[in-house]
């Protein structure tokens, strides 16, 4: 189950006093202000973990406190220091303060990490404030408090390529055959209810993370269907394969389809709106012959002004086509010609 928002409580721990001693041995029996300082709170460190995938474990526990650091200890002796509280995120969390709305942190990187709440300082024990005109302090100074947040956890996949369509349009089928993801695959609107990432393998040890997008209807923008649940999660894509079905079992039309989504994405996000795109006219092999097929492709092409892809993920047919350009407008993204836009790709690969 793919949880992608959570809220929690952090503290940090509070900073350990520092202690008031003085030095009593044999024969020293007056041996001047020992004590020694407080330890460091533990701080709440943020991470992002391969082996972390959902928010989950945030959402059944809300409160996340660090240790505190010990009391400093006589013979000048530190106290210890707590350990840091690690939050193990996914790769994509976005962490907000939720009383500011402030972006504390976006873990974009596997392995980033980030302290969100700093530990308290530890007090200074008497050994001090010791000096010629204080020779025999009996003073000290409490540990600093830790500190409180509330936070906001928005998970956002990060991913090369974003699948968007219509329910039913076959993006679960096509992420099943360009990759080693299992989605749930079956002929009525909204199998797929969450999100699905797959690795496409190329030639030369290339690689194009995918994912999924499911519950996109008309209307989806004012919370239809599943909404804007999912949208947020190809806002961090770098190319749209927008897949349409060219024969939907409710008969509606292909190109309006297309449209429906498209706008859909306007009204959530000029920026999501602006991404490159890919066009790909799904099932084929239920196109019937190639003249069918011709003929199909001659009556949504104009609607749209940009290049098409074919395919067909029953047969295999297309597939090498579709990644390969997918390739070649990634890397563009990349290293872009001064030239090129950043927006719709005006040619397909070769």
């Amino acid at each position: 189950m793919l949880i992608d928002s959570a809220t929690i409580f952090v503290r940090s721990g509070k900073g350990g006093d520092g202690a008031v001693s003085f030095r009593r041995e044999k024969y020293i029996p007056k041996g001047g202000p020992d004590g020694g300082d407080g330890g460091f709170g533990g701080s709440v460190v943020a991470l992002a973990s391969e082996n972390v995938d959902t928010l989950l474990d945030f959402t059944g526990r809300h409160h996340w406190y660090a240790p505190n650091g010990e009391p400093g200890g006589p013979k000048q002796c530190f106290g210890k220091a707590g350990e840091d509280l690690v939050l193990r995120l996914p790769k994509g969390t976005l962490i907000y303060d939720a009383d500011t709305d402030e972006l504390l942190a976006d873990l974009d990187e596997l392995g980033k990490r980030q302290v969100i709440a700093p530990g308290g300082r530890g007090g200074l024990g008497n050994e001090r404030f010791k000096g010629p005109q204080n020779q025999t302090p009996r003073e000290s100074t409490p540990g600093d408090p830790g500190v409180e947040l509330t936070l906001r956890l928005d998970l956002k996949l990060i991913a090369d390529v974003g699948l968007l369509g219509l329910p039913n349009a076959g993006k679960s089928t096509l992420l099943s055959r360009i990759s080693k993801a299992t989605p749930k695959i079956a002929d009525y609107p909204f199998t797929t209810l969450e999100p699905n990432l797959g690795i496409a393998e190329l030639p030369d040890h290339r690689r194009i993370v995918f994912a999924d997008i499911p519950g996109l209807i008309e209307h989806a923008h004012k919370g239809q269907g599943l909404g804007t649940r999912f949208l947020r999660h190809v806002e961090r894509t770098r190319l749209l394969v927008h897949l349409v079905d060219i024969d939907p079992t409710d008969g509606s039309d292909p190109a309006e389809n297309y449209r429906v989504i498209r706008n859909e994405l306007k009204e959530y996000s000029d920026t999501l709106a602006d991404k490159p795109e890919l066009v790909v006219l799904s099932k084929m092999d239920l196109a019937g012959g190639e003249e069918d097929r011709d003929a199909a492709i001659e009556l949504f092409g104009p609607a749209l002004d940009r290049p098409l892809l074919t395919i067909s993920s029953a047969t295999g047919t297309g597939l090498n086509e579709l990644l390969e350009a997918c390739w070649k407008i990634l890397a563009e993204s990349r290293n872009p010609d001064p030239g090129w836009s950043g927006k719709q790709p005006h040619e397909l690969p070769e």
